[in-house]
């Protein structure tokens, strides 16, 4: 019988977002599987998904400040790479990625999961000489390269196209070999349910936004298609799923607008799909999206999307199809586009009905073989 294997995952926390709910759902389904073991590092002790990882193997690792000038040393990581001894190490985020440099093996093979276009990684340019935190990422990164990329080779997976290509773009000529396209892949049969609740003629129309908030996720825009939908006479409700820094200046912003009996903040929620089965809509305006995990859920449930173009997200939407993407913010057009939705209710229809069918392909299961081929492929 073939020994396991071994695969360590390190990750900043188990907050919310889309790279931590990746990873729950990836290991959700690792757990059923025979041939792989896995143990997740978590450098900070923060989990808000506890209902989720009850049953994972999870070591806290307390994670030092950096120091560029002295020996960088964390004693729980070690010890967690003596004991557990793995075969692949998987980073999620930049400062995971940081951590494991900080011991390098020959024997172990390193893969690093970005989840988006790592801003630390960006190429050297003049203007950082005059701003500290880019400063500080560009000798962060030529420390990565010699510390770390230079004496093992490291993988480096790309979630989308764009993500691909800046990669490509960043990363020194040697390490090209190694960058990787996998998409990402979500737990269908949680978000999935068969479609009922068609809109009809007379009823509101109900729309949902999930994202943190923060300034690229742009929920500002939200409110001027809100401004748009109710000069067009449509009664219509927005709830938006989600919390972070700009949420006070957001509500304040409703509250002016008039709309607050309309657009409506419920911050984080552990029942996303219930909010998804209960629309009709999803509604996405932030700027730049590295993937668009959240697009895939709402797809399972049966919601056509309405999206601003992040990049990232350009592999998910075949315009028509599964929703529609614009390419400008412009709350009229948006407003436009969801109100041909329900201009015809076999167009509704046809594009929940394929928009689930779309977003199974993508499926944790099929996702989860992918990424173990890959991982054998490259041990």
């Amino acid at each position: 019988m073939a020994a396991k294997l071994k695969v360590l995952f390190l990750i900043t926390d188990i907050g919310k977002g889309g790279a931590e709910r990746f990873l729950i759902d990836l290991c959700t389904e690792l757990q059923r599987r025979g041939d792989v073991e896995f143990i997740i590092g978590s450098l900070f002790e923060n989990n808000q998904y506890q209902e989720f990882t009850k049953t994972f193997p999870i070591v806290y690792l307390n994670y030092p400040l950096f120091s560029f000038l002295g020996k960088n040393e964390c004693p729980e990581y070690k010890k967690l790479l003596n004991d557990f001894q793995p075969d692949v190490i998987h980073t999620n985020r930049f400062l995971a990625e940081f951590l494991s440099s900080f011991y390098v093996s020959y024997h172990i093979k390193y893969v690093c999961h970005g989840h988006d276009n790592m801003i630390q990684l960006d190429n050297f340019s003049l203007d950082k000489l005059g701003n500290k935190e880019k400063l500080l990422n560009f000798f962060e990164k030529q420390y990565l390269i010699n510390k770390k990329y230079k004496k093992a080779a490291t993988y480096f997976i790309a979630n989308s196209s764009h993500t691909l290509a800046y990669y490509q773009r960043v990363l020194p000529n040697f390490m090209h070999q190694y960058i990787k396209l996998i998409e990402y892949g979500f737990n269908y049969t949680r978000f999935y349910k068969e479609k009922t609740n068609y809109w009809k003629e007379g009823e509101k129309i109900k729309l949902v936004n999930v994202g943190s908030f923060q300034a690229k996720k742009n929920q500002q825009l939200i409110i001027k298609i809100g401004e748009e939908l109710r000069a067009m006479g449509l009664d219509f409700e927005i709830n938006l799923l989600g919390d972070g820094g700009t949420r006070e200046s957001i509500q304040a912003a409703v509250d002016a607008s008039g709309l607050s009996d309309r657009i409506l903040l419920h911050g984080n929620v552990d029942n996303v799909e219930e909010w998804l089965w209960d629309s009709h809509v999803y509604l996405h305006t932030a700027w730049y999206e590295p993937f668009g995990l959240v697009f895939l859920e709402a797809m399972a449930a049966g919601l056509p999307c309405v999206t601003l173009d992040g990049k990232g997200n350009r592999n998910l939407i075949e315009e028509g199809e599964n929703g529609y993407m614009l390419f400008e913010e412009d709350a009229k057009a948006f407003a436009q586009r969801i109100d041909t939705l329900f201009k015809d209710q076999e167009t509704y229809k046809r594009i929940s009905t394929y928009s689930q069918v779309f977003s199974e392909k993508y499926d944790i299961k099929k996702s989860t073989d992918r990424f173990v081929d890959f991982y054998k492929s490259a041990n």
